[in-house]
């Protein structure tokens, strides 16, 4: 029997069980096609990431003996179609069943079970081997429960793989140190942001350009930083837990102007494409972590956390809640993405940096995309729409199934509390408290209204007011609402005037 084996971009998983056995009746297959690079405007860095990674899985597939088609952006025979390249394909080989692992993504998986009914032939799918929990654990989960809280989920997890464990209980006592994860860089804090592993991708850079591939953001291919094959994402990891890991949970929400990095590891491009699986980095993080006295709890707990915890539970959310999800708007908001969010262009030093930082390296850690760009546009009433087609073009680790849960959900609140208990939005003063930004800033960070005035003071004050009618109830922000409540009507009347004065400039701000 002639198989055809679909293996799609973000499905690198060289320790699968497909590969454990060569068998020339199997044919794997592999597509660059401007139907992935064209349904939102990605970041080049990203496209270039994904097809050098593609191209040396396959290459590792090919001498290890399998047989591989493998089709470049620039080939002739590329239909640029999923469905007409397996429809191709199968005729060629005149295959006898097709076979494919589960996608990420609702609309791959749409397309493929389509295509599956319109083929002639046999189909099934496999999983990808990837992930802690199969797609629909996290449903089932919280089945019958009012709230979906990530905590419960996580210590479930630390307990089934018996991670940084006690027997049944956490490893010191605690399962959270997330307020010990929320420090900011001091003045007199010597930074030294570790190198990671470099390669040249300018061969691929200018195949993409001669194919007339669009695309936002800076190459730099002569020296491109990210992980493309398993070997250089082991050699990233090996380096974050030498170098990054004893300062990581501590430091993780801190902001620099002059810091990209600071101390995350740079793996998430790797682990999202499943060259690295999230068990084997937390294995070895903390086996790490247990030899090395200097590295405290905090730390180890809060990189755990990232992983097995938000990642986990942001992928189960995504499969419970799809396609419906990708159209919840709780706020009603429709205003348009400002046009610096695509140039960097503000005079507000924290956009500026953070949004400059994305174009340049395609990466921007949480809290600035959750506290300061997500801050803004949810601020701002911005459409999630365009939230989500920013976030998933831009960033080189946005595939749908995790960046939709964390933009919609939780940075936009636009699920209306399945992810958040609230909605994270901030005035200047915490971001004045998590990175020096404000200092260089062409508005003030304490200045609420007048000349000067930082646009986050009173967009902030205003945000809650005209969301009182659905958030008046919410437990976690009644105290705001006492402390405007307690402002005297002068005072309120100047921050909802200043507020929509720079609402309605916004792309002049």
């Amino acid at each position: 029997m002639k198989i055809l084996r679909l293996i799609l971009g973000d499905q690198l998983n060289s320790n699968h069980s497909w590969f454990d056995n060569v068998d020339d009746d199997i044919i794997y297959c592999m597509f660059e096609m401007k139907q992935e690079t064209s349904y939102v405007n990605h970041h080049i860095q990203k496209i270039i990431a994904f097809f050098s990674a593609m191209r040396n899985f396959a290459g590792d597939l090919e001498n290890a003996g399998h047989q591989i088609e493998y089709f470049r952006i620039s080939e002739s025979k590329n239909k640029h179609s999923l469905e007409d390249n397996i429809r191709l394909l199968a005729e060629k080989y005149s295959v006898d069943r097709f076979e494919y692992l589960l996608p990420d993504e609702y609309r791959l998986d749409k397309q493929l079970k389509e295509l599956c009914q319109d083929l002639q032939i046999e189909s099934s799918s496999t999983d990808t081997e990837h992930f802690l929990c199969e797609r629909s654990y996290v449903e089932k989960f919280f089945e019958g429960k009012k709230s979906f809280i990530m905590e419960n989920f996580y210590r479930d997890m630390r307990k089934k793989y018996d991670i940084l464990m006690e027997g049944s209980e956490p490893y010191g006592s605690k399962w959270n140190y997330d307020h010990s994860n929320r420090e900011s860089l001091n003045k007199d804090q010597k930074i030294s942001e570790f190198e990671v592993h470099v390669t040249d991708q300018r061969k691929i850079l200018d195949e993409i350009n001669e194919a007339g591939i669009k695309y936002i953001g800076q190459p730099n291919a002569e020296k491109f930083i990210w992980p493309v094959s398993r070997e250089q994402a082991l050699k990233n990891l090996k380096i974050f837990l030498d170098k990054g890991l004893q300062y990581f949970g501590q430091y993780q929400d801190a902001m620099h102007s002059d810091y990209k990095f600071l101390y995350h590891s740079r793996i998430s491009f790797a682990l999202n494409a499943k060259m690295l699986s999230p068990l084997e980095v937390v294995r070895e993080a903390v086996e790490h972590w247990e030899s090395n006295a200097n590295i405290d709890i905090a730390q180890i707990e809060g990189f755990v956390r990232q992983i097995i915890g938000w990642r986990e539970y942001m992928r189960g959310i995504y499969w419970a809640f799809m396609p419906e999800y990708a159209e919840k708007n709780y706020f009603g908001h429709d205003r348009k993405l400002p046009e610096w969010y695509w140039t960097g262009n503000t005079k507000m030093n924290c956009l500026k940096h953070a949004i400059n930082q994305s174009l340049e390296t395609s990466y921007a850690h949480h809290i600035q995309r959750l506290m300061i760009t997500g801050n803004f546009a949810l601020l701002a009433g911005v459409d999630p729409d365009e939230i989500d087609k920013w976030y998933l073009g831009i960033y080189i680790d946005a595939i749908e199934w995790v960046e939709i849960t964390n933009t919609r959900g939780m940075s936009q609140f636009a699920d209306g509390g399945i992810v958040g208990t609230k909605p994270y939005i901030s005035s200047a003063s915490y971001i004045n408290k998590m990175s020096d930004y404000c200092k260089e800033c062409h508005y003030k960070h304490t200045i609420k209204t007048g000349e000067g005035a930082c646009p986050f003071n009173s967009m902030y004050w205003r945000f809650y007011e005209v969301n009182r009618d659905k958030l008046d109830k919410n437990p976690r922000v009644a105290l705001m609402y006492r402390v405007w409540d307690r402002m005297d009507s002068k005072t309120q009347a100047s921050y909802l005037e200043q507020a929509d004065e720079y609402l309605s400039c916004m792309n002049d701000l």
